[in-house]
């Protein structure tokens, strides 16, 4: 009579086990705490965070290599133009085919005008604006007569040294500049035009390329031009730049 009495009371405990071995993993499948998703919202902010900042970078660093790049295509651009016109200077029997008289460079030029072919006064000069100095080229209208060649010609100048809204309208700014220096080649030499048109006037038997003892203008174009720019340091390119012009009328070697 003592056997079915265990037994009953070992098949109730053996239940009882079971009841509380299912209950408990039933008690920890519950949700997140308050600190548990404050620290998760921590670490995925902050891993925005640092993204954002990797990502800004690499902004910054592609705006910077685009503005250098665009800095260099601009002086590319601007030394194909300075050889450009001096590929395409006509002298004329009125004025000067080029002169340098230390604040720009002035020249006659071929154009094509709306009508056809023309001519035009091409200028270049360094010239400071709101504390910035940039190397600009400046173009005049085609010109079909002497008298608006002569008009552009002065208005070249007045360009350079004091520039009006008119004249700023056909300017183009190149590159930033600190100083620069333009030499002619002439007598198998490089010289500054300004000392050398000084020392010829002053009473050399031969008339000075630019201008002839007695004022009139002479259009013999120099062998050789060159151009010393001195460009500032922090840009992409920094230093002088030398480039040399030869002329093409000129027979013999190059300069």
């Amino acid at each position: 009579m003592g056997t079915p009495t265990t037994q009953a009371g070992t098949d109730t405990l053996l239940a009882g086990r079971n009841d509380r071995a299912c209950a408990q993993p039933c008690g920890r499948m519950r949700g997140f705490t308050l600190v548990e998703l404050l620290v998760a919202l921590f670490v995925m902010s902050l891993v925005a965070i640092l993204g954002w900042r990797g990502l800004d970078g690499m902004v910054r660093t592609q705006a910077a290599l685009q503005g250098r790049a665009d800095e260099v295509l601009a002086l590319q651009a601007g030394v194909a133009q300075w050889r450009t016109d001096l590929d395409a200077v006509t002298p004329l029997h009125t004025l000067p085919a080029i002169s340098w008289n230390g604040q720009v460079l002035r020249m006659v030029r071929r154009v094509e005008g709306p009508d056809g072919p023309a001519m035009a006064v091409a200028a270049w000069t360094r010239r400071s604006d709101a504390g910035t100095s940039l190397w600009r080229r400046w173009l005049s209208p085609p010109a079909t007569t002497r008298q608006e060649i002569e008009a552009a010609w002065q208005q070249a100048d007045l360009w350079a040294r004091n520039p009006g809204a008119t004249e700023r309208v056909r300017e183009a700014a190149i590159t930033p500049l600190a100083e620069w220096q333009i030499l002619f080649y002439r007598g198998d030499a490089w010289v500054n035009p300004q000392s050398n048109d000084t020392q010829r006037a002053a009473g050399s038997a031969t008339p000075s390329a630019d201008s002839t003892a007695n004022g009139a203008a002479n259009t013999t174009l120099p062998e050789g031009v060159r151009v010393v720019l001195a460009l500032p340091a922090g840009g992409p390119v920094s230093g002088n730049l030398t480039l040399d012009w030869v002329n093409p009328r000129v027979s013999g070697g190059r300069p």
